[in-house]
């Protein structure tokens, strides 16, 4: 890597954990507008493995040269159990100083920020995250980067499935992702126009679920899709599908859609929101904020200090709620 130019920043980038449409429209504008200001970027391989290791390369024009319709990220990413103990902290500290780097925005979500939080007051190198997952899970911040691709894909997928679900007069179950977070089924859901929504805490409901089933078919219906989200039981719908066919006569299917979502040229809405955190990352950086993570709530720009972020949780607002409620069920 170049020698640092003398006077200048410089600001380590890397993405973190699962990865999300839209990571590689952030990096881009974090170096658009690093660039602009005058400070050196360098991009961090593999996440926190490439951190331990040093696997750093100083940035130019060409590293972020269209990339921004392109899903995953460039840059790489893991989950480095490494990471989670003082001694790799340390050794990553080590290797900024070492590259004459000065801060380091992380790209990732609520695991990789609980990283951030401990690395930030532990070394005192300014570290400040964009909010990138598909789960929509991560508080201070309405949108996380990913989470409008992931469910554009999956409503994308559910319309499809509809065609043959009409075409043989069938029961779909269409299990979209979100470990610890149902904002995926919730709106895909909603867009999708399912029958029926199976939530995280709804698995064991199979009775409901028969029971309003049942009254469609018996109205007419000559199909349903039922959105079923994953949480913590991946495939839990192979499960789901098997009880309800024990209880009614009505032939099913299982899709379960799984890391489909994950990729994918990102929306513009996500492209957008990627574009204004990056930019608003490196400005966080310039007015001396650390500890924080750049998030958007109702179209503003805030930061929420990784404490607040990592002890909290998104969840759905009422209103969406009660719209699936009567759209759904």
């Amino acid at each position: 890597m170049n020698g640092k130019i003398p006077g200048s920043s410089r600001i380590g980038i890397l993405t973190s954990g699962g990865d999300a449409p839209g990571m590689n429209a952030a990096i881009r504008a974090v170096y658009r507008a690093a660039h602009e200001l005058g400070i050196e970027v360098v991009g961090i391989r593999r996440g926190f493995s490439g951190l331990i290791e040093g696997d750093f390369f100083l940035m130019d024009r060409s590293h972020v040269a269209n990339i921004i319709h392109l899903g995953g990220t460039v840059l790489g990413t893991s989950r480095s159990e490494e990471f989670k103990t003082s001694e790799g902290r340390k050794k990553s500290a080590e290797n900024l100083r070492n590259a004459e780097i000065d801060a380091l925005l992380v790209i990732g979500g609520e695991g990789s920020f609980r990283g951030a939080d401990l690395f930030n007051d532990e070394t005192g190198i300014p570290t400040i995250g964009i909010p990138g997952s598909i789960d929509n899970d991560i508080p201070g911040t309405d949108f996380s980067i990913g989470f409008d691709t992931a469910i554009n894909t999956a409503l994308e997928a559910i319309d499809k499935i509809r065609d043959t679900a009409i075409s043989h007069g069938r029961l779909f179950f269409v299990e979209v992702m979100g470990r610890s977070s149902d904002l995926i089924a919730i709106e895909s859901g909603i867009a999708g126009g399912a029958e029926y929504l199976v939530l995280p805490g709804d698995h064991d409901a199979i009775m409901d679920l028969c029971a309003r089933l049942t009254d469609a078919f018996s109205a007419g219906k000559r199909y349903a899709i039922v959105v079923v989200a994953e949480g913590e039981r991946p495939g839990c719908s192979f499960e789901i599908s098997k009880k309800v066919s024990e209880q009614i006569d009505i032939e099913s299917r299982v899709v379960v859609l799984g890391h489909i979502q994950r990729g994918g040229s990102p929306t513009a809405r996500d492209r957008v929101l990627a574009a204004k955190l990056g930019v608003s990352a490196v400005y966080a950086y310039t007015k001396s904020h650390a500890g924080v993570m750049v998030g958007e709530l109702r179209r503003s720009v805030v930061l929420t200090p990784f404490d607040k972020v990592i002890t909290g949780r998104q969840k759905p607002e009422p209103n969406i709620i009660r719209l699936a409620h009567i759209l759904t069920k």
